[in-house]
């Protein structure tokens, strides 16, 4: 997966607990930034997914809102990037024990063999530790690779999670038995530098270990993780991390007392860059009583609500941008899918983008939503579920900026 970064923080001030809605004693800690009337005409006129572009407006000076986020009911949630490149033909590159119940596996590897080059199968194993018939019932699921173009696996792996368009049929594991936990990944091979990007949520109803595998194209993937004793070592400098995680849920909220509102000019919500937000923590098999953490949220879903107001009838307009592009580095573009609530358009899943692979510098945006301005007095409600989007340098800014609408 890709580098991360952080942004500067504008703090607010005078937060008050209450209602959510304007105390007549608060007030931000900033100037509202003035939107020129073209950027918000272009911004209005744009639809989900859409890329347009607002020269002379920087996304990047908006200040950022207040928020807190708090855990929610979490399945056991695994990731598999650390090594992110497999190097070695045959290898387990994450091995975990999950408990009964739901759990979420996150598959990001590479088929690594340079020298010489060799094509490989890489595919999740699920082993029944219980004494009974273990039944594998999916939830969510996506699998794309294996490919070269990370940026189409890491919007699409996101769409497909969330539409469900494709289900496999519940899975049966016999007592003491293994099997791959997906059959689409069995069966593909990966060349150098293939990414197999698999997104899988499901429930398990005994105890198992759960590994992800890399053998040669002729050997099967079980056959290939019985006979390896230990998964590789991590690489620390190489993919987000790998191990068991039990927060992968996460509430995003504003505190009480704070309403967005459309006189307070452009504001952004920026979750996923470490500090105000941090890492999810967790365990990993190879390193008992030390903490694996996760570098980058990958995989997490927040859940965000935030409240808004329009005290000078203006509506607002959400986007993202590639606000670390460097042609030079790996941030040379982004791609993302959210699912977002109704506001101007039917809400439901937006690639971001839609109309092409994905965004690549200023001035260039992403229109994720438009939201009417609610009647006066009255407060309206953003609703997104947002995920770090796989191949993207993080964060990826969620910025809303006032429009006048027709």
């Amino acid at each position: 997966m890709k580098p991360f970064a952080t942004i500067p923080v504008l703090m607010t001030a005078g937060i008050l607990a209450g209602s959510c809605s304007r105390a007549p004693t608060y007030e931000v800690a900033w100037e509202p930034l003035p939107v020129p009337a073209e950027v918000a005409a272009t911004l209005a006129a744009g639809h989900p997914g859409e890329s347009v572009l607002i020269p002379g407006f920087d996304l990047a000076t908006a200040p950022r809102m207040p928020f807190e986020t708090s855990a929610m009911p979490s399945p056991q949630y695994l990731i598999s990037d650390d090594p992110e490149y497999i190097r070695v033909p045959e290898a387990v590159a994450l091995r975990e024990q999950v408990a009964p119940g739901d759990v979420r596996l996150y598959v990001y590897n590479v088929n690594g063999l340079q020298d010489p080059e060799a094509p490989t199968r890489i595919s999740a194993v699920i082993a029944n530790d219980g004494g009974e018939a273990m039944t594998v019932r999916f939830r969510n699921y996506s699998f794309q690779g294996p490919t070269k173009n990370y940026f189409s696996a890491g919007k699409n792996g996101l769409k497909d999670f969330w539409t469900r368009a494709y289900l496999p049929e519940p899975l049966v594991v016999p007592p003491g038995a293994s099997a791959p936990l997906d059959a689409r990944s069995e069966q593909s091979v990966a060349t150098y530098n293939d990414l197999v990007h698999g997104f899988y949520e499901f429930t398990i109803d005994q105890p198992a270990t759960i590994s992800v595998v890399q053998t040669d194209p002729n050997t099967p993937s079980v056959v290939a993780n019985d006979r390896i004793a230990e998964p590789l070592p991590t690489k620390s400098h190489s993919g987000a991390g790998r191990g068991k995680f039990l927060t992968s849920n996460i509430a995003v909220r504003t505190p009480q007392g704070y309403v967005m509102d459309s006189a307070d000019g452009p504001v952004q919500l920026v979750v996923a860059d470490g500090e105000t937000d941090p890492w999810v923590v967790g365990t990993e098999s190879t390193l008992p009583g030390t903490e694996a953490v996760l570098k980058g949220n990958y995989g997490v879903m927040y859940d965000i609500e935030i409240p808004y107001e329009s005290s000078d009838g203006r509506g607002l307009a959400l986007v993202t941008w590639n606000y670390r592009y460097n042609p030079e580095a790996w941030c040379g573009g982004m791609a993302a899918c959210v699912v977002v609530g109704d506001g101007v358009h039917p809400g439901g899943v937006v690639l971001l983008p839609e109309d092409q692979l994905n965004t690549k510098s200023a001035p260039e945006c992403v229109v994720i939503q438009t939201f009417a301005p609610p009647a006066a007095g009255e407060t309206g409600r953003v609703t997104l579920t947002y995920s770090p989007p796989g191949a993207s340098c993080l964060p990826t800014p969620l910025v809303f900026v006032p429009i006048d609408l027709p």
